[in-house]
C-alpha cells in the first residue's frame, strides 16, 4: 500500500454485470477503491458481453488488454485484477498465470486473477479435496472447465455442481444459496469453492461455513483477500468467511466489521439484514498518488 489503508484496483472484465463490483464494496467499503474497465474483443468492440470460450479468449490478446488497462488512471493503482472466474476456466492455469505476470511486468503493478487466486488460497490452507459450485449461468461446459482447472492444479474435485438456484443473480437470496449448497455438498469435500464473480455468494460464506463446518471460498472473496495481500494491506474483515477473517496476528492493523453501512446497506448487494451495533465505518485516510 502506498500510503493509509486505502488502496485503488483496477478492474479488468469481460463482463457487464455488477457482481465484483457490489460485493468488494460491501466487504471492504473503507479500504478499497475500485476503477473498472470492460476487457473487449478486437474484431468486434462495442458487442454485447462474451459468453462463449471463443469470445472470451478473444479479449485477451496483449492488445485488448493494454487497450483496458490505458482506459484506467494508472499512476493512482496499487493492483490489477482480473475478475473473470469463467475466463480463467478457458484459459487454464498456466495461460491465466502467464497472463497475469504479463500484466503485471507491462504496467508495473501486482495482478491477480480469480481462479489462480483460489488455487493459491487453497495450497495455503492445505486443501486437497474440493467442491465446486457454480451458478446457472455457467452450464455444463464452464461447469467441466472448472473441474479440469482445480485437478490440473492437484486438487482432487470430488464434485462439480451446477446450483439449482435462479438463472439470474439478481434473484438469488443468500439464505437459498446456504441451504441448496449444504443439502448437495459431499461429506468428502475439505472445502468448498463457490465460482463465477457474477454469482454474488459472498453473503452466505459465514452462514455455510458455519452450518457445514468447513472452509468456504467465494469469487469475489477470493480475489479481494489475493489483492489486500498482493498491495500489503494486512486487513482483517468479518461476516465473510475464515479466508478474510483469520490473517496471522502479527500482521493484523485493525477489524473492519462489515464495513458498507452501519444499519442496512444501500449497495448493489441488495443485503437488506441488520448490522451489529459495534459496526463502524470510519472514514478512508487520503494518500497521494504516486
Amino acid at each position: 500500500m502506498k500510503s493509509g489503508n486505502l488502496i485503488t484496483v483496477g478492474v479488468l472484465t469481460p463482463h457487464a454485470a455488477e457482481g465484483q463490483r457490489a460485493e468488494w464494496r460491501c466487504m471492504a467499503a473503507t479500504h478499497v477503491r475500485i476503477h473498472v474497465s470492460r476487457t473487449q474483443n478486437p474484431a468486434s468492440p462495442g458487442s454485447e458481453p462474451p459468453t462463449a470460450v471463443a469470445d472470451l479468449l478473444a479479449g485477451t490478446t496483449p492488445a485488448s488488454l493494454d487497450e483496458a488497462v490505458s482506459t484506467l488512471q494508472v499512476a493512482a493503482l496499487d493492483a490489477l485484477v482480473l475478475a473473470s472466474t469463467s475466463l480463467g476456466y478457458a484459459l487454464g492455469h498456466r495461460e491465466e498465470s502467464a497472463l497475469v505476470q504479463r500484466l503485471s511486468e507491462r504496467w508495473g503493478l501486482p495482478a491477480c486473477a480469480t481462479a489462480m487466486s483460489a488455487v493459491s488460497a487453497l495450497r495455503a490452507l492445505d486443501i486437497k479435496r474440493v467442491s465446486l459450485i457454480h451458478p446457472p449461468w455457467f452450464g455444463s461446459s464452464f461447469n467441466d472447465l472448472g473441474a479440469e482447472y482445480f485437478r490440473s492444479q492437484g486438487f482432487e474435485v470430488v464434485e462439480a455442481l451446477i446450483a439449482e438456484l435462479p438463472n439470474d443473480p439478481d434473484r438469488i437470496e443468500p439464505a437459498s444459496v446456504v441451504d441448496w449448497i449444504s443439502d448437495h455438498l459431499s461429506p468428502r469435500a475439505e472445502a468448498v469453492v463457490i465460482g463465477g464473480n457474477g454469482f454474488r455468494a459472498a453473503r452466505a460464506v459465514h452462514a455455510l461455513e458455519s452450518r457445514i463446518g468447513r472452509l468456504v471460498l467465494e469469487a469475489n472473496q477470493v480475489l479481494l483477500r489475493s489483492v489486500l495481500d498482493s498491495a500489503g494491506a494486512a486487513i482483517t474483515i468479518d461476516g465473510f468467511g475464515r479466508l478474510l477473517n483469520n490473517l496471522p496476528e502479527s500482521t493484523h492493523t485493525r477489524n473492519e466489521r462489515y464495513p458498507c453501512a452501519t444499519s442496512s446497506c444501500t449497495c448493489p448487494c441488495r443485503w437488506t439484514g441488520s448490522w451489529p451495533a459495534t459496526a463502524s465505518t470510519p472514514a478512508p485516510r487520503s494518500r497521494t498518488p504516486r
